[in-house]
């Protein structure tokens, strides 16, 4: 999976900073978390691909914060962890990780899983591809898009809105909730035009009229909205 987004969720700083400093060199997009609550706000705020989760946590047992991500998301998770014991393993297998690790561990060791696991995740997400919007259509695994079979190429940022977008079809979406995905922002300010610049330059690239949208619809002084392209 090109650019892999990693949540790496240790508590211990010289792990955690290590093993973010190993994943980037691979070419992984890395985020770090030192707790289970601060976790869960970056599972939100950044939709990684994957998560490297310690079990032992100083607020919330890893066990807990795998049940609570599987009721959300199907994100793959490797659980890496010193309780090495069979029933921790099998635990922490049944409430919905996809491997487990036992530390200490070999870098090269976990990065095999890494990968395994993103390919089996490429693999799901392909036999759904695309995300067919008529003359819209979206691939998750290359992190592309088509407007009338044509590759439309998107930043970084604009992908992430349509992602939001496409994970929250015919929902109002407030500037706020959408601010604070993009850019973690606690508060947007009235003068910030951040998002109204990457909504019209998303429009552009991806509606037939960007000035009548069938696809992005606003909803003035609240926010956002995302249609099938078939009403208003």
């Amino acid at each position: 999976m090109p650019s892999a987004k990693i949540l790496v969720v240790e508590d211990d700083p010289d792990i955690r900073t290590v093993l973010m400093d190993q994943l980037s060199l691979d070419g992984y997009d890395a985020i770090g978390a030192s707790t289970g609550r601060e976790a869960l706000d970056l599972l939100d705020a950044h939709t990684p691909d994957l998560i490297i989760l310690d079990l032992k946590l100083p607020d919330i047992d890893g066990i807990l914060i795998c049940q609570q991500i599987r009721k959300k998301s199907n994100v793959p998770i490797i659980i890496v962890s010193a309780r090495d014991s069979l029933p921790d393993k099998i635990r922490g297998l049944e409430v919905g990780a996809d491997d487990y690790v036992t530390k200490p561990f070999e870098y090269l060791e976990l990065e095999a899983r890494i990968r395994a696991c993103l390919r089996r995740r490429m693999t799901e997400l392909s036999e759904k591809e695309p995300l067919d919007f008529g003359d819209l259509k979206i691939y998750r695994q290359k992190r592309s898009i088509e407007v009338n079979g044509k590759e439309v190429k998107l930043t970084k940022k604009e992908y992430e809105l349509l992602t939001l977008f496409i994970e929250n079809p015919g929902k109002v979406l407030s500037r706020q909730f959408l601010s604070s995905r993009l850019w973690n922002q606690k508060e947007v300010y009235p003068w910030s035009r951040a998002l109204d610049v990457h909504i019209r330059r998303l429009r552009k690239k991806i509606e037939p009229d960007p000035a009548n949208p069938k696809y992005i619809l606003t909803h003035a002084g609240v926010g956002y909205r995302f249609t099938q392209g078939d009403e208003k």
